[in-house]
């Protein structure tokens, strides 16, 4: 049961689309104050835990730290860090009593879990304008599925974005993209995709295309199709202030763009420079922005990733005058202020909260302040591609994932986890993070494998692509000045063709099971406590995951490591799919077991009476044959396929399924 509770006047974000009436009495759980601000606060059970909160550090459990929802370019998360791309403002106490809570509200909220007091949940936000909705049920995966359902269902991308991709920042040539189809194809290392950073643009401009090198662009783009390579481009949040070019003209004559106070477009410098942000607030300049691509849509792009749209600030003329003053007072006085405190100061310019207080967006007719509504910008971003894909290509799929979202943009797009490091800590962060996301709608992600920044190692990119090969998003992404970490520049590159290959072979399985979770309201990723919740094992252990409905995934996450302990919360097989292509498959007792699994191996285990299907190598989705599978796992059981054409969204048809026996 779902009770919807309003305190002052909440904005409507549009996150929940069934309509539910509020309440007048308080609510069954908790006590609110809204003197001077919202609180809310819930006396926690000593072994109640709290799942949930979509994009964050730490563990699936979130009892023991605070996390603030605040959209955040934060490129060098660390434990510690609080906030993180997305705000994600949904949670579940399982315990003394289970229940869901689910904050509306669109600007900053910290979420206290048992942090400066043991046994206290406490939500607090500056303005006691929001809807909470709380859900109670059976148990936290039908309280999930209840609030899946008045969200809306998930993306669903097209079927070629279950292949492999390859990016990097730094792609500036044809040459470039056509050597890592050569490596790949002639070292038959599967790959669909090439993710384009935002050296393919004419100055960093969006929806533009760099002439020295593209001027060809839609040949080229063909050339690549020809090789089932499906060029992915990144379209950013900023548009770039120049004369003469469209779409900053037409943002400034139709009135598109964000303004300050007094009415003048807010300026922010990005990656092309002075920047004006489009209000994508405003229904009518996010419909003329989403049909922006179709620019590139009509030259054979079917994908796009969309980044910098917490929105990430660099700097910003006031701020500029704001570290001037502070330098001018210490060169006037140097013992005035220590260094560092100055220096802290200055590393105040980019993503500065001043900034986003000094502009607004218009809504409905009226100005609001863009801190009041921050964690909505992203989403919005995404959701004028995604309305505009609905328009644009109304029968077909259009592959969309974003950086910074809010519940409800799971509806448009997927998201990246945003800009990681090549640190053992995130693979195991990243692991944690699948479960959390797909409680709030977001089926389609994946990590940049191999780590963003920072350099990589051999065996930690091996590792990772081995944990990417169940992510929905499988993407090896990296920076700009960090080693290159494409397959061939690694020695033994079998190794690598031996775990990607395993993808492909899986493709039917965890497609399947991405369309069951999708038009189930279920997850596609869950904790094992959410399956076996009696048994106090399976409930703390949080690196090793549920996949779907058969398999449980246990990736390795330590350096040098030769295995891993597992524990099994009941008898399974153990398959691990072998550098010769061949499958090893071996019964397991429920219990604690150590595996053996070299670098070029991919480890799962299957449920007891259970099975999946397997499918032939293939090196892109297109070769990938639904009708020549293969069952592993327990003999004598059956397993229901999803298969469609990947394409169209005829989803809701008895002929996508069969049972393979």
């Amino acid at each position: 049961m779902i009770r919807k509770y309003v305190y002052g006047e909440p904005f409507e974000t549009e996150a929940v689309v069934v309509s539910i009436p509020s309440e007048t009495a308080k609510p069954e759980f908790g006590t609110i104050t809204t003197e001077g601000g919202f609180c809310y606060t819930y006396h926690l059970a000593d072994k109640d835990r709290v799942y949930g909160l979509g994009e964050n550090v730490r563990g699936i459990n979130k009892r023991g730290f605070e996390y603030i929802s605040n959209c955040t370019d934060q490129s060098k998360h660390m434990e510690d860090t609080k906030s993180l791309y997305g705000a994600h403002n949904f949670l579940v106490i399982d315990g003394k009593e289970t229940f869901g809570l689910f904050f509306d509200y669109p600007s900053k909220m910290t979420f206290d879990v048992a942090y400066r007091t043991k046994d206290h949940l406490v939500v607090t936000a500056d303005k006691a304008d929001l809807a909470l909705y709380v859900i109670t049920g059976e148990n936290p995966l039908d309280i999930i599925k209840q609030f899946r359902k008045v969200i809306g269902r998930s993306y669903i991308p097209p079927k070629f974005a279950f292949g492999y991709g390859q990016s990097r920042w730094g792609y500036k040539t044809k040459e470039d993209f056509r050597k890592i189809v050569k490596e790949h194809r002639t070292k038959n290392v599967p790959l669909d995709m090439i993710y384009m950073d935002i050296d393919y643009m004419e100055d960093y401009k969006d929806f533009t295309l760099n002439q020295e090198e593209f001027s060809d662009f839609e040949e080229f783009v063909a050339e690549m199709k020809e090789q089932k390579i499906h060029l992915v481009p990144i379209i950013d949040a900023g548009v770039k202030i120049e004369k003469g070019y469209d779409v900053y003209e037409e943002g400034i004559e139709k009135g598109y763009f964000c303004k300050k106070e007094d009415g003048k477009e807010f300026i922010a410098t990005v990656w092309p420079g002075e920047t004006h942000f489009p209000d994508f607030l405003n229904p009518k300049a996010r419909e003329w922005f989403g049909d922006k691509y179709k620019i590139l849509l009509d030259m054979g792009i079917d994908g796009f990733w969309n980044d910098m749209n917490e929105p990430a600030i660099f700097h910003t003329p006031e701020g500029l005058e704001r570290a001037k003053k502070v330098m001018e007072e210490f060169i006037e006085d140097p013992n005035k202020q220590m260094w560092f405190m100055t220096m802290h100061q200055l590393g105040q310019l980019s993503n500065n909260p001043q900034d986003y207080s000094n502009f607004y967006h218009e809504v409905n007719g009226k100005k609001v302040c863009h801190a009041q509504v921050h964690n909505l910008f992203g989403y919005n971003m995404t959701r004028a591609a995604g309305e505009a894909f609905e328009r644009i290509r109304p029968e077909e799929r259009v592959l969309m994932f974003s950086r910074s979202s809010y519940v409800g943009m799971h509806r448009y797009g997927g998201i990246w986890m945003g800009d990681n490091l090549s640190w053992w800590s995130h693979l195991l962060m990243n692991l944690k993070m699948l479960p959390s996301l797909n409680m709030v709608g977001i089926l389609y992600t994946g990590a940049d494998l191999g780590g963003f920044g920072a350099d990589t190692s051999r065996d930690l990119l091996l590792r990772w692509l081995a944990l990417g090969v169940f992510t929905p998003l499988m993407r090896n992404h990296s920076a700009l000045g960090t080693r290159e970490q494409e397959f061939y520049q690694f020695e033994d590159s079998k190794d690598f063709a031996s775990v990607i290959s395993v993808r492909y072979r899986l493709v039917p399985y965890l497609y399947s099971e991405y369309m069951k979770a999708a038009l189930n309201d279920d997850m596609l990723f869950k904790p094992l406590a959410f399956v076996y919740p009696e048994d106090e094992i399976a409930v703390e252990t949080e690196d090793q995951m549920m996949l779907g409905n058969e398999v449980m995934i246990t990736p390795i996450y330590t350096q040098n490591a030769e295995g891993r302990m597992v524990y099994l919360p009941e008898n399974m097989m153990f398959v691990k799919f072998l550098a010769d292509g061949t499958i090893h498959q071996e019964r397991m007792e429920k219990g604690i077991h150590y595996i053996k699994v070299a670098l070029n191996e991919v480890p799962l285990f299957i449920r007891e009476n259970k099975c999946i299907p397997v499918g032939e190598k293939a090196e892109y989705i297109d070769a990938v044959n639904d009708n020549n599978l293969t069952l592993i796992g327990y003999e004598g059981a059956e397993y229901l396929l999803y298969s469609d054409d990947g394409i169209h969204k005829n989803y809701d048809t008895k002929e996508n399924y069969r049972t393979l026996k």
